[in-house]
């Protein structure tokens, strides 16, 4: 009988046309068998008593506290009444500028620094100046507004 007449490299592309279908076949088969394996199982997920997210179920033997229904608080605390907030604050003037209109006041109470610019002052107003004033939320921060001279 005659020799085949395929050459060397027709025999090789034949042999890694084969190996790849040998490849194909066998990754269809693995992914078949991890789909009988998983299931819903390995999709369970659980919730532990401090809240954590855990792939193992609950023990069945140990005891869970009862929760009241009155213990259980929906939306935000309750705000417990306080004596009656005046929202005019007393301070005295550390610092101002003449020049570009602004300054620090320091609170009597809280001793806290707060920025005041001449156009919110009512009174002219110069360091060391007893004051009185409201304070509202500026782009940076605490602002004095409404500032009179304290009489």
């Amino acid at each position: 009988m005659a020799r085949s007449q395929e050459s060397f490299n027709k025999k090789e592309l034949n042999d890694r046309k084969e190996k790849k279908k040998k490849d194909k076949a066998e990754r269809r088969l693995a992914r078949k068998e991890k789909e009988k394996k998983g299931g819903l199982e390995d999709m369970m997920a659980y919730v532990d008593e401090f809240g954590n997210i855990t792939d193992t179920p609950p023990d069945p033997n140990r005891k869970i506290e009862e929760v009241k229904v009155e213990d259980i608080q929906l939306g935000a605390t309750k705000r417990e009444p306080t004596e009656s907030f005046d929202p005019i604050k007393t301070g005295v003037v550390t610092f101002y500028n003449d020049a570009k209109g602004f300054g620090f006041i320091k609170d009597s109470v809280t001793q806290e620094s707060i920025f005041v610019h001449i156009n919110n002052a009512l009174d002219p107003i110069k360091e060391g100046s007893a004051v009185q004033f409201e304070v509202e939320m500026g782009q940076k921060g605490p602002t004095a507004v409404k500032v009179k001279l304290n009489k």
